[in-house]
């Protein structure tokens, strides 16, 4: 039998009678900056505390929320007491699961949870909480059906859903070699400048790179978090996501305080790939938690890139997987990015030409005489001629021509070619005594929650821990 959805609030309808707006005697005002007033109703109270009760990406939650509501459920809940026709569907899944299990656990938790308290601290901390139909809300989340997340908790300025309708999602390893971060802060940049949001994690190596390099434009970077909007992970990042809450936005799943674990990071890859156009895969090793984001990305039907890398590189090892198996596009550039994702004829990356030298001007039979005309002694124009086929009088015609354009030069036995010098810009003394400067990302005290086979490939090829201290 489907809950009877209650009224906690006077003056306020059931969720329901819920519109685009809100719920009815709501005014829901667009966020664009933490201090803007944003509508709390029963709804997003009990989305606040099923977001405590059900583990991040619960399907058989997100079922039962599409049918009874938020409140329905949480009334179910506390009742411990799932509607029959819900259990006799969930009876008929491929693999029908323990619901008396899972049912304790969310009372368990819903007893302990505190919505109230959860929208007061995200308020003071400048966060904001958003639900589906919200007027922030990204609807391309939808896509992700049962596993959509119950709401999101958001701090910046930028507005999610516009910083998203333009968007890339930029991925790879943790221990980034120095080619990936390059790279990495290069696609920030390019796809910065061209009006295009960068979507990624927020960690080490690839994520920070283009996260940075977002920030050296004036488009908006959405980092997307596996635990709270008020935690900080890596902790040596909060100049990062300070930045990006000035210019973009933080986004979670997770209530505030929770801390992230194994499974929040993999999970959470499928919201950064539901947020973006497309996904780019820079550096990534062949178990790389960056593929996960390529497998929800190509499950979600949206476009996939990977760069190619040096092939004695196993963090590129991951990237060329893809590209042979044809599951991702080959981009070099962030052009070519964009177009791949972007709107067909408009989008387009320009065409790479072969850089033009001054030869490719002469014309068929000027290139069949310069080809003939020996680089050491001399040929006369005679021998010139026959060698290349022409007439003497066409030969003759030009040689005067390579002559004058500096090809050919004379010599005590005819005509050779000229002596082509190069010359090099010297360095400077001091160049070979500088060192290099590394961007410190590193955070001596931050342990990783797991270890990835990006991990594994750095040990074993002896490059070093973005995550170590010195020592």
């Amino acid at each position: 039998m489907k809950p009877r959805l209650q009224v906690t609030r006077a003056g306020e309808s059931e969720p329901g009678a819920r519109g685009s707006a809100g719920l009815a005697g709501e005014e829901a005002v667009p966020r664009s900056s933490p201090t803007t007033a944003w509508a709390i109703g029963p709804e997003h109270e009990a989305r606040a505390a099923l977001m405590r009760a059900a583990d991040v990406g619960d399907a058989i939650m997100g079922r039962l929320v599409a049918q009874y509501g938020a409140v329905g459920t949480v009334e179910a809940i506390r009742a411990r007491t799932l509607p029959e026709e819900f259990v006799a569907q969930e009876a008929q899944q491929e693999r029908p699961p323990d619901l008396t299990a899972r049912l304790k656990a969310w009372h368990a938790r819903l007893a302990a949870a505190n919505p109230a308290a959860d929208l007061e601290t995200g308020e003071k901390s400048g966060a904001r909480l958003i639900i589906p139909g919200s007027p922030e809300w990204p609807t391309q989340l939808d896509q992700l059906g049962p596993s959509r997340p119950l709401g999101l908790w958001l701090h910046g300025t930028a507005d999610l859903r516009f910083s998203c309708l333009k968007s890339v999602a930029v991925v790879g390893a943790r221990s980034a070699t120095a080619y990936g971060v390059h790279i990495a802060a290069e696609f920030g940049v390019g796809l910065s400048e061209a009006g295009w949001t960068v979507v990624s994690g927020g960690a080490f190596g690839v994520d920070s790179a283009a996260h940075r390099g977002a920030l050296a434009s004036d488009s908006p970077t959405v980092v997307v978090l596996a635990c709270g909007v008020d935690v900080c992970y890596p902790s040596s990042h909060d100049t990062l996501y300070a930045a990006v809450r000035g210019q973009g936005v933080v986004v979670s799943e997770c209530p505030p305080g929770v801390h992230p674990t194994r499974a929040r990071f993999l999970i959470r890859n499928r919201l950064i790939a539901a947020l973006a156009r497309g996904t780019v895969v820079v550096e990534a090793a062949l178990r790389s938690g960056a593929l996960n984001t390529a497998g929800h990305t190509l499950s979600l039907n949206r476009h996939l890139a990977a760069i190619p890398g040096p092939i004695t590189s196993r963090m590129s090892a991951g990237c060329h997987r893809l590209l042979r198996e044809r599951k991702a596009v080959c981009v070099t550039s962030p052009e070519e990015m964009i177009e791949l994702v972007g709107i067909i004829g408009d989008d387009l990356a320009p065409q790479s030409r072969a850089p033009a030298v001054p030869r490719d001007r002469l014309n068929d039979s000027t290139k069949r005489v310069l080809d003939a005309v020996p680089a050491r002694g001399g040929a006369g124009p005679a021998s010139i001629a026959v060698a290349a086929g022409l007439g003497l009088d066409t030969t003759l015609s030009a040689l005067g021509a390579l002559a004058a354009a500096g090809y050919i030069e004379r010599s005590p036995d005819g005509w050779r070619l000229r002596k082509q010098t190069t010359t090099y810009r010297k360095a400077s003394e001091s160049t070979a005594l500088e060192c290099p400067s590394i961007a410190d990302d590193t955070d001596p005290t931050q342990e990783p929650p797991f270890p990835d086979e990006d991990d594994l490939a750095r040990r074993e090829d002896g490059l070093p821990d973005p995550e170590e201290g010195v020592r």
